[in-house]
């Protein structure tokens, strides 16, 4: 949490506006990697809301992507001045506030909540025009010369084999073999797009973060964090990434739009037509993406760097990822889907037992003290984990014993399930193994939905699994 005394400090000596008194600071339950605060002042007697983006360290992102939190104040400032919705950066912490990196901005009225912007009903006349006013901010966003900004120098660059090889290689680190990462991973370097010129891209355009009024629709778009120079069509294919639908499948923009309103709103504003191969690798590429970064927010909560109830729930998001996956690599169910019910292992990360160690240690720590705002989030969160574990133990222990059989039927090898997995990742990473095999598929797609029946079996991605069979 902040200290808000130094907040106080640091607001009354150089925000331009003034500031009498910081009468409140609240953190806002979204942001998985970063903290942003609601914070109301008094100016000249008179309150005024402002928001606080901030993390403890340098504000780097997961997997180590994405510049700090003092480049993304530089972003919020060009992209603004390109006719991109935001707010206005009113000061940026420095080193010695004892606060860590981080950034004060207007306070910008209007929904993040994904899911109520996809079903909301207040919502339901501005989702008509959403997904083509994405197309057409997203056409100035890249845009943007980043190189007389300054930025340039700021940003790191990524081609899309780049990408893919470093999101593989931040995954291998983390010593939790899931062939199916491994299995995406060979899919997208044997798939990448065509060249084209690099751009700024965002990396995090989606429903979610994007703030919309009922009336106007975008009035900012948020969250910077993993911005960099890159192929633009990236930016699209995350704006369709299946994580990124809130219950809304049919409606691939964000829950709320069209696919051809999106192209059609980019190419008006950028002249330039839209690759739909490079955006379906992008799309396949964000659930990849997503299922490595979630193993990534549980890893923090493994080696002690973030102890929060929320990381190891994350973490088991990482199946739905995956499950998206299958849907879109390996469509064709060999076995009726809901055979599956019984098929997990109980080897992933995080383990059962962190789950109920971090629940545990939330309702001894933080519950009883805080129930209200975030306090009220986490709660729930902890009841989503306590519900992962009651599946699991329902139905984990025949899945063990299903998932070791397939695999020493797979690989022609005895051992455990976790090495047995780890063998059959080494084998798709070198070669060793027939990706077309059809063994290999049934395996990847029944082990995989298995875990998110466990993890998420009200997610879109594993109901529209279920219903091939």
């Amino acid at each position: 949490m902040v200290d808000q005394d130094k907040l106080e400090e640091v607001l009354k000596a150089r925000l331009k506006s003034g500031c009498d008194q910081l009468v409140s600071c609240e953190r806002l339950s979204a942001g998985a990697s970063r903290e942003t605060y609601r914070l109301k002042v008094t100016t000249g007697g008179k309150e005024k809301l402002l928001a606080l983006r901030r993390a403890g360290d340098e504000g780097k992102s997961p997997m180590g992507q994405g510049p700090g939190l003092d480049v993304e104040a530089k972003l919020f400032k060009a992209a603004r001045a390109a006719g991109v919705p935001g707010p206005e950066i009113l000061l940026t912490l420095k080193r010695d506030d004892g606060l860590g990196a981080g950034f004060v901005m207007e306070w910008v009225e209007g929904e993040t909540l994904g899911g109520k912007i996809a079903r909301g009903t207040d919502y339901f006349d501005i989702r008509k025009r959403l997904a083509r006013q994405c197309g057409e901010i997203l056409a100035k966003l890249h845009q943007i010369d980043i190189a007389s900004s300054g930025l340039a120098r700021s940003l790191e660059e990524f081609t899309p084999e780049h990408a893919v090889r470093k999101t593989h290689a931040a995954y291998m680190e983390f010593e939790t073999p899931q062939p199916m990462i491994d299995f995406t991973a060979k899919w997208l370097l044997a798939n990448l797009p065509d060249d084209r010129p690099l751009t700024l891209v965002h990396s995090d355009f989606r429903n979610g973060n994007l703030m919309i009024d009922p009336k106007k629709g975008v009035v900012a778009v948020l969250d910077w964090e993993l911005a960099h120079v890159g192929d633009p069509m990236r930016d699209l294919g995350w704006l369709v990434t299946r994580s990124w639908r809130f219950g809304v499948p049919e409606k691939p923009v964000g829950g709320f739009g069209d696919y051809d309103d999106l192209v059609e709103g980019y190419e008006s504003v950028s002249g330039e037509k839209v690759d739909r191969h490079a955006v379906r690798f992008w799309e396949v590429f964000g659930s990849f993406w997503w299922a490595v970064g979630c193993l990534s927010m549980a890893q923090s909560y493994r080696n002690g760097s973030d102890t929060s109830v929320e990381r190891p729930a994350i973490g088991r998001r990482s199946s739905e990822c995956q499950v998206d996956c299958v849907n879109m690599l390996i469509p064709d169910w060999g076995r009726k889907p809901q055979e599956i019910t019984r098929l997990l292992s109980t080897t992933a990360l995080p383990r059962t037992d962190e789950l109920l160690t971090s629940v545990r240690d939330f309702l001894r720590n933080e519950a009883a003290r805080e129930m209200t705002g975030r306090g009220g989030f986490l709660a729930r969160v902890a009841a989503n984990s306590v519900d992962v574990v009651l599946r699991e133990i329902a139905m984990g222990r025949d899945a063990a014993g299903w998932e070791l059989q397939a695999l020493r039927n797979l690989l022609n090898d005895d051992g455990d399930v976790q090495d047995l997995r780890a063998g059959l990742c080494a084998a798709i990473r070198s070669g060793d193994i027939d990706l077309k095999r059809r063994d290999l598929q049934a395996y990847l797609r029944d082990s995989v939905l298995a875990q998110a029946m466990i993890d998420q079996p009200g997610y879109h991605g594993t109901a529209e699994a279920v219903g091939r069979g």
